[in-house]
């Protein structure tokens, strides 16, 4: 069911605006959607892909994933089951904004961490 709220903003506590935010700035659904981008993948190919990710953690970003309609999954009867995984439609809108935010940071790691390093000897 889906409710009304008389005010829609991410400012408002209330909002269920902020769920969605919290749901996309967690860094491995950003990762797992910005991988899903580059079309369809199965289980295995999305571990070996994104560093660093448990098989606790990818299996969790998934499943919410499809709950809230961002990644579809689609099991084939075959032995061993096969399993690949797909942006939405509703994912795909996410693809500009979330592939710009991992450029952002692959581009600017460095001024960050210069940042970071000024920052940390001012309180030394």
């Amino acid at each position: 069911m889906v409710r009304n709220y008389p005010e829609i903003s991410v400012c408002n506590a209330q909002c269920p605006s902020r769920q969605v935010l919290d749901l996309i700035a967690d860094k491995w659904t950003a990762i797992v959607i910005y991988c899903l981008s580059k079309g369809t993948k199965r289980y295995s190919e999305l571990q070996r892909e994104i560093g660093g990710i448990s098989q606790k953690m990818l299996t969790q970003t998934l499943r919410s994933l499809e709950r809230d309609g961002i990644v579809s999954r689609m099991v084939y009867p075959v032995v061993p089951p096969m399993v690949e995984y797909s942006l939405t439609p509703l994912g795909e809108t996410l693809i500009e904004p979330l592939c710009q935010l991992c450029k952002w940071a692959e581009t600017h790691i460095p001024e960050v961490e210069a940042a970071r390093n000024r920052y940390d000897r001012k309180l030394l």
